[in-house]
């Protein structure tokens, strides 16, 4: 039989693990595919009645590889909180890493109710029933993805201007990622926790993103820790992904840098201020040498002028509520030029 032939035929599609199979003509294929795939990809262009079925599921695939690098895009469909990424299949193994909600994975294969996947550094099984695949988790990426601008130099001068003669506002190390804003040729306007600024394009890369897992080295405290430390920070934690709302208070609905901080040490008795500038002159001052979970570390502008304020969670990371597209995340300590730490938990 001609393997080319024009006639209605019946196409295999492969998803995480399951099989579907239909009987459809070439024009229905196209209609199927540009739909869900191709439009998607960019390519819906190069459509013909005349193409075989198999031709169509060849562009489909190719399409599909072109979504944000993912082959098998999977997206994790949880309320609140992460999805538990574990070691092997099953509730009893050992957790390798967290997909926070809405992150994307590649699912490797699915069976049995568990999804082999991989999403950045980490590599495990999630339970498929809190993943959205196919058409659905392509259509909601679509909604989710980010542009960034990717930092590929070390101790990278951040500007409030597009000038070298401007003003230095802060400091990036290599790998960092800031909220991409526009390019204007030689600069590229950024956000830098909600606040516009600039940097040589010549020293970054600009891509479009889609969040993927925390690895567990990412989420400890370090050793030789207090109880109450341990439990703020794990408390902090629970809010990762939630929405950035400036002057907001809420864990949930939206908090501001400040107001994150505030709500948090509030459930420890620790009354703190609604300002990252007061917050940096309500505990004892420490370098950033000395920091343990639980502390507070501070940023600011060219000048010193303190206008963020993160807390500290272990292995030199921080959380905090960055800006109203990344909501509350977790980045380095250094990913800008902290100008302050300071302690007010006594112990």
């Amino acid at each position: 039989m001609n393997q080319n032939k024009k006639v209605s035929r019946r196409i295999m599609i492969v998803s995480a693990g399951l099989v579907f199979s239909m009987a459809i003509t070439p024009i229905q294929a196209s209609a199927a595919v540009s739909a869900d795939v191709l439009q998607t990809a960019g390519v819906a262009s190069i459509l013909e009645a005349s193409l075989s079925a198999e031709e169509y599921l060849a562009i489909a695939q190719q399409a599909q590889g072109a979504l944000w690098g993912y082959t098998n895009l999977g997206i994790a469909n949880v309320e609140s909180g992460n999805l538990n990424v574990r070691e092997q299949p099953s509730t009893d193994s050992k957790l390798v890493g967290k997909l926070p909600k809405n992150a994307a994975c590649e699912i490797i294969t699915a069976e049995n109710g568990w999804a082999h996947i991989k999403s950045g550094e980490v590599e495990g099984y999630v339970n498929v029933e809190f993943l959205l695949t196919g058409p659905e988790a392509k259509l909601t990426a679509d909604n989710l993805v980010r542009t960034v601008a990717t930092s590929n130099a070390d101790a990278l001068n951040i500007r409030a201007q597009a000038t070298l003669d401007s003003e230095v506002v802060t400091q990036i190390s290599k790998g960092v990622e800031l909220e991409f804003l526009e390019d204007q040729g030689e600069w590229i306007k950024v956000s830098i926790d909600g606040e516009e600024a600039f940097i040589s394009s010549e020293y970054v890369v600009v891509e479009e993103k889609l969040d993927t897992a925390i690895t567990m080295t990412e989420l400890l405290y370090g050793q030789g820790v207090s109880d109450v430390r341990v439990d703020l920070v794990e408390y902090a934690k629970q809010f990762l992904g939630n929405p950035y709302v400036w002057g907001g208070t809420s864990l949930t609905n939206g908090a501001d840098c400040s107001g994150f901080v505030l709500s948090v040490f509030k459930k420890y008795g620790i009354t703190l201020s609604h300002s990252s500038r007061a917050q940096a002159n309500e505990g004892t001052k420490i370098s950033t040498s000395e920091l343990k979970p639980g502390d507070l570390v501070f940023y600011g502008n060219g000048s010193g002028t303190i206008n963020h304020v993160a807390i500290y969670i272990g292995g030199g990371q921080v959380i905090h509520a960055s800006s109203p597209k990344t909501g509350i995340k977790i980045s380095s300590y250094n990913y800008r030029t902290p100008v302050k730490a300071v302690r007010v938990i006594n112990d």
